[in-house]
């Protein structure tokens, strides 16, 4: 038996199908929350995401010339999939998901070059266009404990009428129209139906759930910290600072923390490795950035929330970050070798 108190402490690598199944069950528990609260529409998309996914991946790879069986193993489709998936209404329309799954896997994803050459975060690329083309859909919402066959029935066909009757707003969109009447206030319009103790009524438990499956890919050491701690605590400071000076017309941090897409934006969108800053600094930079054109889009701007904008446009800054918080090659002072890098 070697002794593996001694060196050398060399690590296995990881392969990308082990990487991709463990955010997979990293997933779970928010998945698990979404369907306790708000039923089973969530697996039909993902049911629906990933079978597009997957076509639309082989077709690629086909066309290509690249082994199909291989690049369909890694499983980094399905994780887009089950992305866009969660990132979508759980009744849009079934050809909203298709479309857009299959515009992240061709178009953000292959045309780029395949896995690890796309400069964009592909879902989120998938939620921007279909929100900008499609923002009536992309905005339909079930309402908590809402009937299988009515989702069902949303999903694969419902009458719009039929549709607008089993839809609620989201939280955040109802703190924006709220807002808008005169004389509200944030806080009496954050304890009305759609509210819950933390975020949104039944939301809450969704994000504890991302809450858990970002702990376990900490622990796991597929992310750093970085990137989410610097996001959550630079979103909740900017949002406490608004609120601080006027809390009438903006919503406390914890609303903002434990609202919309923020939790899983943390965790699993930001630390895209691809897409996103590598260096420590940089991913700080990058997550405070994205936090903080998070919270302008959603006081200021026309979206409800800007975690799919936020991270497009900081995935544009990333490559500039990279190299100006690049650390110094060891051995070299730092003013040389951004010389050098420049």
């Amino acid at each position: 038996m070697p002794d593996r108190r001694n060196s050398p402490f060399i690590r296995s690598s990881a392969s990308v199908t082990s990487v991709m199944l463990r955010v997979m069950l990293a997933l779970v528990p928010g998945i698990a929350a979404y369907v306790w609260q708000f039923g089973v529409g969530v697996l039909v998309q993902m049911a629906l995401a990933t079978a597009t996914a997957l076509a639309c991946e082989a077709l690629m790879l086909r066309a290509r010339g690249r082994p199909i069986g291989l690049y369909l193993g890694d499983l980094s489709a399905v994780v887009t999939a089950w992305l866009i998936a969660l990132a979508f209404p759980p009744i849009a329309p079934w050809w909203i998901v298709v479309a857009g799954t299959a515009f992240a896997i061709v178009i953000a994803k292959h045309l780029y070059g395949g896995l690890g050459q796309n400069p964009f975060n592909p879902a989120m690329v998938a939620y921007c266009v279909m929100i900008v083309a499609f923002p009536a859909l992309m905005s339909q919402w079930p309402g908590v404990h809402l009937g299988a066959s009515e989702q069902l029935g949303a999903i694969f066909g419902g009458a719009a009428r039929e549709v607008d009757a089993i839809t609620s707003a989201t939280p955040l969109d109802a703190l924006r129209t709220g807002l808008r009447e005169a004389g509200a206030h944030a806080s009496t319009i954050t304890r009305g139906s759609a509210f819950g103790w933390a975020g949104g009524q039944g939301w809450e438990w969704i994000v504890l759930g991302y809450l858990v499956g970002g702990l376990y890919l900490l622990q796991q050491r597929l992310i750093t910290w970085h990137v989410p701690v610097a996001f959550l605590a630079a979103l909740a400071v900017i949002a406490g600072a608004f609120w601080i000076a006027n809390d009438a017309r903006f919503a406390s941090p914890l609303m903002h923390v434990a609202s919309g897409g923020a939790m899983l934006g943390a965790f699993f969108i930001l630390t895209d490795p691809v897409s996103g800053a590598t260096t420590p600094r940089g991913k700080l930079i990058f997550a405070a950035g994205a936090a903080l054109i998070t919270y302008l889009i959603r006081v200021f701007g026309a979206y409800p929330d800007g975690i799919a904008f936020a991270t497009l446009l900081m995935n544009i800054c990333a490559p500039l970050i990279d190299l100006k918080t690049q650390p110094p090659v060891f051995g070299h002072k730092a003013s040389a070798h951004k010389d050098d890098a420049a």
